[in-house]
């Protein structure tokens, strides 16, 4: 037997009409959320409180969440802390402190037993491959920053030996 919510608000949704069964067998409605969106939902999620809204609440706490954090807001509407000055990502530039190769974008995997360079360029990998040896793998990350950066930078290398790996292949 259905239950009827029609009408009926749910956080930020109102249940306007039915529109048929989930796979899992739960009703679905189509709910109209109170920032005008339309979205369809299971009746379980919202008559047991974990659906609120469309989306849009998860999306206001989440940028209140990251305005209110005092590290990232000094940091908001300031691309000069993203960005090298030649307009490079610093994370495509910048050593991470879990770096344990010492170059950027090097990274020894203990699983296969080889050394994995890695790039992105504008969110996608322009580099992703594996070498037997750690100074293959250097030598293609950097051949990879010629190839997209050119002159505008200059990657930082540290080499340290937080590798498991004893380096036996450099």
């Amino acid at each position: 037997m259905a239950i009827d919510i029609t009408g009926q608000r749910f956080g930020r949704l109102v249940a306007i009409e039915r529109q048929g069964r989930a796979k899992n067998g739960n009703a679905l409605w189509l709910c109209q959320c109170s920032c005008g969106n339309m979205t369809v939902v299971e009746s379980y999620g919202l008559r047991h409180g974990s659906t609120k809204s469309c989306g849009c609440l998860r999306s206001e706490m989440s940028s209140k969440a990251i305005k209110t954090n005092k590290k990232t807001a000094i940091n908001i509407g300031n691309e000069k802390n993203f960005r090298t000055a030649s307009g490079v990502p610093v994370s495509s530039v910048a050593l991470s402190s879990r770096n344990q190769s010492g170059v950027t974008g090097v990274t020894y995997l203990c699983n296969t037993d080889n050394w994995q360079a890695r790039m992105m360029v504008n969110g996608r990998y322009v580099l992703l491959k594996s070498f037997d040896t750690f100074q293959e793998a250097v030598e293609a990350r950097k051949a990879a920053e010629k190839k997209y950066f050119g002159s505008k930078i200059t990657v930082k290398t540290e080499f340290q030996h937080g590798c498991k790996n004893p380096f036996n292949n450099i």
